[in-house]
């Protein structure tokens, strides 16, 4: 496998090791007296027998890793559970599970006796690939999606590939989803270069591996540099305003990846209909992008609440302004401001309708 990578934060340096099989021989007795589980369900049930002697532990806790079990108001019962089981703050929280259960044991760790450490053992390759490093945590409020958040990085993070084996085909496209993407913010040779290899990405692990590490890496570069988002790390937004707003709008019914897919094809389409980039921009991604997401092509979403939810969306700035991250005349991802709602709803709607089925 890879050798570990190393990323440095606010919080000092912590590392991503990587490793084909599952294995927790790393955990001594003390460890696991010491620590708090935080664990997908359903990868409980998956993988009962490499995880039973964590199963086994003094203190569980088992989440369906669905939107809503992120919303702050789910937070007391979760916060009770520690509490019962006497967390202090030389405790570490563990979390084993994708994105969601990442959000959660991250935004707890910031804020249970103002700070414990935790670890990440991330099980989708969305968070392999992308979520497991640059410290965020995204937690759902009121129905705004990830309106809350914090920047706490893990201690340790363990991806273990064999994770990836139990992923049905619509789980590797949103992973895939975020590959692209930030590929697509590294160069339009790396987005071309991917796509290139995209049909081998869902048959070939080798392939897959090899674009994962990569593109950990090219997050490593940008979250270095800009840690807490003032500047070169917006850029990571790419296709996210639109893909929040689609996942909210069909109520999560389409995946993070898959929705960000759409949200970057869409924000190419905007911006060649905004003149902010040549249409051939839009071409040349189109039909990578298109084929990531066409499973879904038929799926409503619903304008009036994708729009309630553009204007939610917390990198907005002005009162009447939508920020968004678009592509520019030499093809280089940048951060927009789109002052007129009325050509961008416009736009938005003609996208939804039609553009997406070119």
């Amino acid at each position: 496998m890879f050798e570990p990578l190393i990323i440095d934060s606010h919080k000092g340096k912590y590392q991503a090791h990587f490793q084909s099989e599952i294995s927790f021989d790393h955990f001594d007795n003390e460890t696991l007296m010491t620590s708090h589980f935080i664990i997908d369900k359903e990868v409980a049930s998956l993988y009962s027998k490499q995880l039973e002697k964590i199963l086994n532990a003094s203190s569980v806790l088992l989440i369906e890793a669905t939107e809503n079990n992120k919303s702050l108001e789910q937070f007391p019962a979760y916060i009770e559970h520690l509490v019962k089981n006497k967390i202090r703050r030389n405790h570490l929280l563990i979390a084993i599970g994708g994105g969601i259960i990442q959000d959660i044991t991250c935004f707890l760790a910031a804020a249970l006796l103002r700070g414990v450490d935790w670890w990440f053992y991330p099980t989708t390759l969305l968070a392999q690939t992308d979520s497991c490093i640059g410290s965020k945590s995204s937690v759902n409020c009121s129905g705004a999606k990830n309106i809350l958040g914090t920047f706490t990085p893990p201690k340790q993070i363990y991806i273990f590939t064999k994770f990836l084996e139990t992923l049905n085909k619509v789980e590797i496209q949103s992973g895939i989803g975020e590959m692209l993407k930030v590929h697509a913010i590294e160069s339009a040779d790396a987005f071309d270069y991917i796509a290139k290899d995209y049909d081998q990405l869902f048959v070939d692990q080798k392939t897959l591996l090899a674009y994962l590490r990569r593109s950990l890496e090219i997050k490593k570069n940008i979250i270095e540099q800009d840690e807490f988002d003032q500047g070169i790390r917006n850029l990571m937004n790419y296709g996210h305003t639109f893909g929040h707003a689609i996942e909210s709008a069909t109520r999560y019914k389409i995946p993070h990846g898959v929705a960000v897919t759409i949200g970057m094809d869409m924000a190419n389409y905007i911006a060649y209909q905004h003149d902010l980039c040549e249409k051939s921009h839009f071409d040349r991604m189109h039909p990578i992008l298109k084929m990531n997401y066409h499973t879904f092509i038929d799926h409503p979403i619903p304008m009036q609440y994708f729009m309630n939810a553009i204007i939610k969306d917390k990198k907005n700035i002005g009162k009447n302004t939508i920020t968004a991250i678009l592509p520019d005349k030499k093809s280089i991802i940048t951060k927009s401001g789109i002052e007129n709602n009325l050509f961008f709803q416009k736009k938005c709607e003609e996208y939804l309708n039609s553009g997406r089925l070119l």
